[in-house]
């Protein structure tokens, strides 16, 4: 009897450490897909970040345009979100990317369903780390993102020499002199347009 105790307790020792053996072997893949996916979302937050900052500096110099266009009656299509050459957004897109440990490759003006938007594309500054895949842990991440800018307002009124009128959803109708408007009174960027991640 104590024979064969003997023999079935040491039976189960390879089959222990081969169990372990295992379970240490799910526990690294997982470790490695983890780290994988957590450089997979930072680039996304990344170029999501840097696309925002792009469109939001674009939204801005659309302002600027709409506010010097109320004297000569062209500022429609400012309000429209449409001009003749889009800002290029590449300052305040590098700027994001640097802040998310990222370099900017490119941002660049686009139309998404008629609406003036960015694309971004960044590269991680860190690598992936290690991976199943031999010579692969030197890799960075990359990723691209879009951020349309969506006017919020539409023309109503707009009578050479006299007031001009708009409408914006959220803030409402605005009637305008352009002969003695105060630049303080008139609607901010974010009353005129909204910026939002293309899905």
């Amino acid at each position: 009897m104590s024979t064969r105790l003997r023999d079935d307790k040491g039976s189960t020792i390879p089959l222990y450490v081969w169990l372990v053996g295992m379970l240490l072997f799910v526990a690294f893949v997982f470790f490695v897909f983890a780290k994988g996916a957590v450089a997979r979302s930072g680039a996304q937050s990344a170029a999501d970040a840097a696309a925002l900052a792009a469109a939001q500096q674009a939204r801005d110099e659309l302002r600027l345009e709409f506010i010097a266009g109320l004297p000569t009656g062209t500022w429609v299509l400012p309000l429209e979100g449409k001009i003749p050459s889009p800002p290029s957004g590449i300052p305040a897109a590098q700027r994001l990317a640097m802040e998310n440990d990222s370099t900017l490759q490119f941002v660049n003006p686009k139309f998404v369903a008629g609406n003036l938007a960015y694309e971004a594309r960044i590269e991680t500054n860190y690598t992936v780390g290690d991976s199943l895949v031999p010579g692969t842990e030197g890799t960075t991440a990359t990723a691209n993102a879009t951020a349309v800018i969506e006017p919020r307002c539409h023309m109503v009124a707009n009578v050479p020499g006299q007031t001009i009128e708009f409408f914006c959803d959220g803030s409402g109708l605005w009637v305008i002199d352009p002969k003695t408007f105060n630049v303080g009174d008139l609607p901010t960027a974010k009353e005129l347009y909204e910026v939002n991640l293309a899905e």
